[in-house]
């Protein structure tokens, strides 16, 4: 696909933490600005050059292939080379279990303790 044909795709603008890669050293971890099934926004502490391939991982998705489309100051570009589900990339996790994801707190049911007067208690 042209840079041309891709500015029509529809994304989504959200806020989250994913992991790139470059192939040697540790991840960095970047924020996520927008998102579409083609490609994503990204801003951190890595600056590559368009062209690179890097290697990104994205909550429910894992890691996944892309190219670096453009760069600008601390932002950057990639172009996936496989399409994703991004709708995937925006449902909560699954809670903890043998892939060792751990559900937040703020989707956790209210605590039951009647061992307080006055009966149950939500722990905040």
């Amino acid at each position: 696909m042209s840079a041309v044909d891709t500015r029509s795709i529809s994304r989504d603008s959200l806020l989250l933490l994913a992991e790139v890669s470059a192939g040697e050293g540790a991840p960095v971890r970047v924020k996520v600005r927008n998102l579409s099934a083609g490609g994503m926004m990204a801003e951190g502490d890595i600056h590559p050059q368009r062209g690179a391939k890097l290697d990104i991982n994205l909550r429910n998705i894992g890691w996944i292939d892309g190219t670096v489309a453009w760069t600008q100051d601390d932002r950057f570009g990639i172009a996936f080379d496989q399409e994703i589900d991004p709708k995937l990339v925006r449902a909560p996790g699954p809670a903890k279990g043998e892939d060792g994801y751990q559900t937040p707190r703020y989707l956790r049911p209210a605590v039951d303790d009647s061992r307080f007067a006055g009966g149950p208690r939500r722990k905040i």
